[in-house]
């Protein structure tokens, strides 16, 4: 099981290693758009499609890296003041109730639409947009892949904790990183 969480808390450490790079390419095209914009009064459609594909990527494949350094918005009203092992039975409970079978549905319904869209190569139905949305639309079910595999280590590090062998709740199983 240790060994489990510490494949999965790696590959998506480093998925969002390399995603946190695409936050610097997007501030750099949204001031080359924003400059092209206003001093030259021009704008392209790829550029604008170019920021939301990006930001989407960037939000979308960043979902497992968040929830491994546990840095999803959470309202912390009661949460801050549990016990760790009711913290854990709290995670492990909302992982099983909530994390994976919402990412289990995001996956089945979003499976088919990103597969048609790959078949017909979908691209932008704006003139001079993007040729690939199919790409946007398959890192989707990636994207809550990843997530629910996170919850998969989340929850095996919650149980651990229930069971006595281990105090660390988030990040690497004892010994790692």
């Amino acid at each position: 099981m240790e060994r489990l969480i510490a494949t999965i808390d790696k590959i998506n450490r480093r998925i969002g290693l390399y995603v946190s790079w695409l936050s610097l390419c997007l501030v750099v095209l949204v001031v080359w758009d924003v400059l092209m914009r206003y001093l030259f009064r021009k704008s392209f459609v790829v550029m604008q499609e170019l920021e939301w594909h990006l930001f989407a990527v960037f939000f979308l494949l960043g979902g497992g890296y968040t929830l491994l350094r546990d840095s999803h918005v959470r309202v912390d009203v009661f949460y801050q003041r549990l016990s760790p092992k009711v913290k854990a039975w709290v995670d492990f409970l909302g992982t099983i109730f909530f994390l994976l079978p919402g990412c289990y549905l995001v996956i089945a319904t979003s499976s088919r639409f990103a597969w048609l869209s790959w078949t017909v190569k979908e691209g932008s139905p704006d003139p001079g947009g993007l040729p690939a949305r199919y790409v946007l639309k398959a890192i989707v079910v990636v994207a809550f892949f990843l997530l629910a595999v996170q919850g998969v280590s989340m929850g095996f590090k919650n149980l651990l904790i229930l069971l006595g062998r281990s105090g660390n709740r988030h990040g690497q199983v004892e010994g790692q990183e």
